[in-house]
Formats: structure tokens, C-alpha cells, sequence
């Protein structure tokens, strides 16, 4: 009876908790469906009266731009990186895991050392070089960032992974005829599917709502993502129409909610795996 009672009081805080912190999102969700003027005058969940006008307004934009053309853009922008930054990531750290070379560990310590900078230092250097390289205005700059492995975080997370795997398995490949390449694709690789999806969310959420970067690289309305247009509805017009701005911030949720519950098994796995290896 008693672990009966401590079960049923542990579910009831839970439940509690999961209530108070998803209450926000679901007054967001719903406060899309309600009049501008209900927004500030009603806390309640459920709108008095249901319209669809933060959608329909919403979705046309202010800026002479649809709310689809934000959505495109933030996507062009999204998956190349995130695609750049995996590949470039796990490269990085197949050299640091599997290969013994001089300077490696002081490259690795600088590689660490780069965590430790924030972005205001480099934020003018980096300005100047994509702009002598007529960069700006586009997407090359994250391409670029993105090849170049610039975020350390995620190659220390595949390095912790990569060195997890016995390399008992990579002489074993070698023996087998198989050379330095086919060993990274064909036996790690397929051991690392968690962390490289963990690395896969991280960027996608982080690239999806950085707004600095957009902002500081890009300023022509027609190639804003998503993070740039939501903001350039508040300052489009005198009276802000917040359930139009609500509306698109669901709308803009939907790409990067649907891909973590569609990979949250692997990045649980990840996540978990890397706190027990490190």
C-alpha cells in the first residue's frame, strides 16, 4: 500500500508540473484562435469566440513578402546546414578518436578552448570576412560555418562517442581489406546513429531560431527566415495584430516539433549515452 500511495503521489506531481509548464504552449496554441483584443483581456485557455483571422492575416505578412516565403527561406538555410554540420562534424571527430598525429592534442585543446569565446569577440572579424567575400545577403555564410565544423560542442559529442566503440571492430574492418573511409561509414557510423541525430536537433532548433545571425548577415526582406519575419510583423504596423504573430509562431513550431518527436527515441538514446561515456 504504501508504494501504491508513493507511486499515485509521484504521478500526481508529475502530472501537476507537466501541466504548469505546458500550460504556456497551450495558451499559445490557442490564444492563434482568438480576437487581438480577447489576447490581453481574458487568461482563460479556450477563446470566446473561434476565428481563423490570425491565420488568414497572418499567413499574407505585412512586408509585401507571404509568411510562405519566410518558411522556404528559413528552410534553405536550416537543412544545408545541419546536413554540412554533421558531416563535417563527424570528420573532425574520426581524426581526434581513431588517429594518433602530432600537435593532436594541442589542436584538441584549442578546438575546446573555442567554447569559451563568446560571439560578440568574433562577431565583427567574421562580419568582415564573409563581407570581402561577397557572402552576405545569402546563406553561404552558415554553409560556411557549417563546413568548417565552427561549433565545437557537437564534434566533443561525437568524440566521446566514437572513442566508446572498441577499435578491436576497426582492425577487425582492416583486416577485411577495408581502408580508413570505409571503416568511418561502414562500421562507426552505423554505431553512431543517436549522437548524430542528438547533433542533427541541436542545430536544427538552434539555426531554426537564431535571429542575430540572420539579422547581422541578411537584409533583404525576400530572404528573411522565419525568425526575421515574425519580427517584422511587430514592427510593420502602428497597432501590432499579436493573434496573426501568435498564429505564424505556431505555424514556425510545427517544422522542428514535428522532427524531434519523429527522432526523440535517438536523441533520448544520445543524450543518455553520452552522460554515461563522458
Amino acid at each position: 500500500m504504501r508504494q501504491k500511495i508513493k507511486k499515485t503521489g509521484l504521478y500526481g506531481i508529475i502530472s501537476i508540473s507537466a501541466v504548469v509548464v505546458g500550460y504556456p504552449l497551450l495558451w499559445l496554441f490557442f490564444a492563434a484562435f482568438k480576437e487581438n483584443a480577447e489576447i490581453f483581456t481574458s487568461v482563460g485557455l479556450l477563446p470566446e469566440h473561434f476565428t481563423f483571422d490570425g491565420f488568414v492575416n497572418g499567413w499574407k505578412s505585412t512586408a509585401a513578402v507571404p509568411f510562405s516565403t519566410f518558411l522556404l527561406n528559413s528552410c534553405k538555410m536550416v537543412a544545408p546546414t545541419v546536413l554540412l554540420t554533421a558531416i563535417s562534424s563527424c570528420l573532425v571527430a574520426y581524426g581526434f578518436s581513431r588517429f594518433e598525429f602530432r600537435g593532436r592534442k594541442v589542436l584538441m585543446t584549442l578546438m575546446l578552448s573555442t567554447m569559451m569565446l563568446p560571439n560578440t569577440v568574433i562577431m565583427i572579424p567574421r562580419y568582415i570576412l564573409f563581407q570581402k567575400f561577397h557572402w552576405l545577403n545569402s546563406y553561404i555564410p552558415f554553409y560556411a560555418m557549417a563546413v568548417m565544423a565552427v561549433n565545437p560542442f557537437f564534434a566533443y559529442l561525437l568524440i566521446q562517442f566514437f572513442r566508446g566503440i572498441p577499435k578491436d571492430l576497426d582492425e577487425a574492418a582492416y583486416i577485411d581489406g577495408a581502408g580508413k573511409w570505409q571503416i568511418l561509414t561502414r562500421v562507426i557510423l552505423p554505431l553512431t546513429k543517436a549522437p548524430i541525430v542528438s547533433v542533427v536537433l541541436f542545430q536544427s532548433v538552434w539555426t531554426w531560431n537564431d535571429f542575430f545571425n540572420p539579422l547581422l548577415y541578411i537584409d533583404r526582406v525576400k530572404n528573411y527566415p522565419v525568425s526575421l519575419g515574425l519580427r517584422l510583423a511587430i514592427d510593420a504596423d502602428s497597432v501590432v495584430n499579436w493573434n496573426s504573430i501568435i498564429a505564424m509562431s505556431c505555424v514556425s513550431l510545427l517544422p522542428v516539433m514535428t522532427l524531434f518527436i519523429c527522432l526523440q527515441k535517438y536523441f533520448v538514446q544520445g543524450i543518455a549515452s553520452t552522460g554515461i561515456k563522458s
